[in-house]
């Protein structure tokens, strides 16, 4: 028997809300910030806490280019990091949406949350927490990526299959 459609809330992608989950990386007045370069240039300073030393990781820099996605969307896969976190930062002005749920052994799938962010924005996922694959809306889009590079046999990417079929974005 499958259950009714329930379709999660799209919400702002603010600090305090996504606080659980990680941070928001973002030019903002609340962020630590000075003028460098002669004042030619503003550094918005420590934006995120990489999270990727343990079991001898190491930070990497890739790009993640991002097919749009189809809606209604429905939402049959989280994956999560257990071994260090990761920063996704769009390299376009375009939104994309982000879904989390708290870290666990299981994703508590009654606690996901989907957030839009915004031009400007990106966020770094805490270690562990449990987060649906990118979702880039309209274009195929560009994503600059922080997170834990260390050895072929880590096993830092756990999947969880959503088998729950009524999990909807629209």
């Amino acid at each position: 028997m499958t259950s009714l459609p329930h379709f999660l809330t799209i919400e702002p992608l603010t600090v305090a809300t996504f606080a659980p989950f990680g941070d928001v990386i973002e030019v903002s007045d609340n962020a630590q910030h000075f003028a460098i370069n002669a004042g030619y240039a503003e550094r918005y300073h420590d934006l995120a806490q990489l999270d990727v030393a343990v079991g001898g990781g190491r930070p990497i820099v890739s790009i993640f280019r991002a097919q749009p996605r189809q809606f209604p969307l429905q939402l049959s896969l989280l994956e999560r990091h257990p071994l260090g976190s990761q920063a996704f930062v769009a390299l376009s002005t375009l939104p994309f949406l982000v879904v989390v749920a708290p870290a666990g052994v299981t994703p508590p799938l009654v606690q996901l949350r989907c957030f839009r962010a915004a031009s400007g924005q990106g966020v770094n996922y805490a270690r562990g927490i449990w987060h649906h694959p990118l979702i880039a809306l309209q274009v195929p889009s560009d994503f600059l990526v922080l997170d834990r590079g260390g050895q072929a046999s880590d096993a830092n990417c756990d999947i969880y299959p959503i088998s729950d079929q009524s999990l909807w974005l629209a």
